[in-house]
């Protein structure tokens, strides 16, 4: 398995109000992670969601993201986390893209 996608995880803060430019969220990137990336089959999809949805990813890592994280980006996209799960050989997760 190849670990050749950066991921950036990032933490979002409460949404302020600021008069000149409107309500602003200050961001915070958490980590940059390499990662094995790669789409949610259809058959999985179904298995698990009961539909399909072709935003979704599956991202691998070695350890755990440890710190509180908002939104993830992968090649300019948002993704939220949607499930996750750990094994003795790493950490997986599924995201699904955010529109926020």
């Amino acid at each position: 398995m190849r670990f050749d996608t950066l991921v950036d995880f990032i933490s979002e803060g409460k949404k302020r109000y600021i008069p000149e430019q409107g309500y602003s969220t200050g961001t915070e990137l958490v980590t940059s992670r390499m990662a094995n990336v790669t789409d949610l089959g259809t058959n999985r999809s179904v298995q698990l969601f009961g539909d399909v949805d072709t935003s979704r990813k599956v991202i691998r890592l070695m350890v755990p993201v440890g710190t509180n994280w908002s939104y993830c980006k992968i090649g300019g996209k948002k993704y939220r986390q949607v499930t996750a799960t750990n094994a003795l050989k790493g950490h997986s997760m599924i995201v699904g893209e955010y529109h926020g």
